[in-house]
């Protein structure tokens, strides 16, 4: 069984702020990847309407995505919660105890793998 960690964030943007969000998802990505090698995938989509994101998220372990956590907290949270609302998160692989307590309070939803493979 993998060590990964990942999760799907479905996000609603806030009406007139596309500039700004843009803005944000360049500097998260740019940082993501020159400053998180566990980061594996990082990827982020928007509906034809504007109104939707999902963010796709991929991570090596759970050291890795609390690398990442830190780095979102003390960078990125106030922006990014004042362009977008949760809407639904979900998260797949083997998140330890201390990746799901400080992605507790969004309430994700944890699926289990039952078969498949990550190459």
């Amino acid at each position: 069984m993998s060590s990964h960690v990942s999760w799907m964030l479905v996000l609603d943007l806030q009406p007139g702020r596309e500039a700004e969000f843009r803005a944000l998802m360049n500097d998260m990505v740019t940082a993501t990847k020159n400053d998180e090698p566990g980061a594996l995938d990082y990827e982020w989509s928007l509906s034809a309407d504007g109104k939707r994101c999902h963010l796709f998220e991929r991570y090596v372990d759970s050291a890795a995505t609390m690398v990442h956590l830190g780095n979102f907290g003390s960078k990125y949270a106030e922006r990014f919660m004042a362009i977008l609302t949760p809407v639904s998160f979900t998260i797949y692989g083997t998140p330890d105890a201390t990746v799901k307590g400080a992605l507790a309070s969004f309430q994700p939803a944890y699926m289990q793998a039952v078969g498949g493979f990550s190459r």
